[in-house]
């Protein structure tokens, strides 16, 4: 996909170098747009779906241009790519200088989105062919509506296949993540791009910093949202280290459980707030152990029988439920001891997952102890473990250790 960025990127400088700049000021206008929208990426939290929204919305406005103040534009679709490499190549520099290195998957995302967009618009604008077929009035709004659709769906594909590529997680859990997560943000960038271009239409050059004060306050907004989630998200992972740092467990283990369970539950088909809760319920499935007056050995409770493992669970999820943690993550910890029939399907993976880090004693990461717990958890299949669990715990290790 950067190849392909690239190839689009440099097609498009080679068009414009060779045919020109057409209406130069409304490409100055909009390249300077995207490049401030670049500049607010600072602050970004790790993982944020769309870190510039501001220079998204100016990049999909410039793809949808077909008028300035009254007067027809004729830039095409080769011209709005290479504005938008211009711009955010201008917005990265600072980054860049500061030692962030450029966000690659970001721009290359943004170069075949935008470039989508303006080659389903430009070339039936210019034409003449979409006011021929559509007018002015609501087909014409219908008409960006499905293509703003279209456009969405292109770049939630795009972002599942580049996280599919970094994580080797399956690619429908990821495209689903993508997808619930366009009413947010992504639904905010294409509604405002859109707006955007009519109102230049009418308004002309003029429209872009009425707009641009508040796409940066619902950019604040977000980003204060995903930071208290972020922290939240901290704050339980040190409440989940209070068993290590009593010497109830083996240090990392609430952390190796909670990764490792979150890459099964992605190969099982989860995503989103059913991820979430996983993980929660991993990081803090031992925490019943504070209970307890004499630690188990190496805080293994895998080897413990079923009457002290359920009891140490419902302790467990009696101090969850006393942190402010969602209730469903108590209920996960609680029926972690459970016979799997009985589970739901995080439990299911959390007692797996949490059985397998015990028997490899914390060596997940050497072949043979990894098989040797594997082994052990295919054979409690009939009762403790559910067999899909097992594989899919089997086909994230086979990545993991190759």
């Amino acid at each position: 996909m950067h190849t392909a960025a690239v190839v689009v990127s440099a097609a498009a400088l080679a068009w414009v170098v060779a045919h020109g700049v057409a209406q130069p000021a409304n490409a100055l206008a909009f390249g300077a747009f995207i490049a401030v929208g670049e500049l607010a990426r600072w602050g970004a939290v790790p993982g944020e779906r769309e870190p510039a929204p501001l220079g998204a919305a100016g990049a999909l406005a410039y793809a949808l241009l077909g008028e300035c103040a009254g007067q027809s534009t004729d830039h095409g679709a080769f011209q709005v790519v290479a504005v938008v490499v211009a711009g955010a190549l201008v917005g990265a520099v600072p980054h860049v200088a500061r030692g962030q290195g450029p966000a690659l998957d970001h721009v290359a995302r943004r170069v075949l989105t935008v470039g989508f967009t303006a080659v389903c618009f430009q070339p039936l604008y210019i034409s003449g062919e979409l006011g021929l077929w559509l007018g002015e009035g609501p087909y014409y709004a219908l008409f960006l509506l499905v293509l703003l659709v279209l456009t969405a769906l292109c770049d939630a594909v795009l972002a599942a296949v580049m996280l599919r590529a970094h994580t080797g997680h399956p690619f429908g859990p990821l495209l689903r993540d993508e997808l619930r997560a366009l009413p947010g943000i992504g639904s905010a960038v294409g509604a405002t791009g859109a707006v955007m271009a009519l109102a230049v239409a009418v308004a002309g050059l003029w429209a872009l910093p009425v707009f641009c004060v508040p796409l940066l306050l619902t950019q604040l907004s977000f980003r204060r949202y995903a930071a208290v989630r972020a922290t939240y998200g901290q704050t339980i992972a040190s409440l989940a280290r209070a068993t290590e740092v009593a010497g109830y467990t083996r240090p990392g283990h609430a952390r190796r459980v909670a990764e490792l369970s979150t890459a099964v539950g992605r190969e099982m088909g989860l995503s989103g707030p059913d991820l979430t809760l996983l993980e929660y319920a991993a990081l803090m499935h031992d925490i019943g152990q504070l209970s307890l007056v004499d630690p188990v050995p190496d805080g293994a409770t895998a080897s413990l029988p079923p009457a002290e493992q359920r009891r140490i669970a419902l302790l467990g999820g009696a101090v969850v439920r006393r942190t402010g943690v969602p209730a469903a993550v108590a209920a996960v910890v609680e029926q972690q001891a459970d016979p799997y029939r009985d589970q739901p399907l995080a439990a299911r993976i959390v007692r797996a997952v949490n059985a397998y880090d015990d028997l490899a004693g914390g060596s997940g990461a050497r072949a043979g102890g990894a098989l040797a717990a594997l082994e052990q958890l295919r054979l409690g299949t009939g009762h403790d473990y559910q067999p899909e669990v097992v594989e899919s715990l089997a086909r994230v290790l086979g990545r993991v250790l190759v």
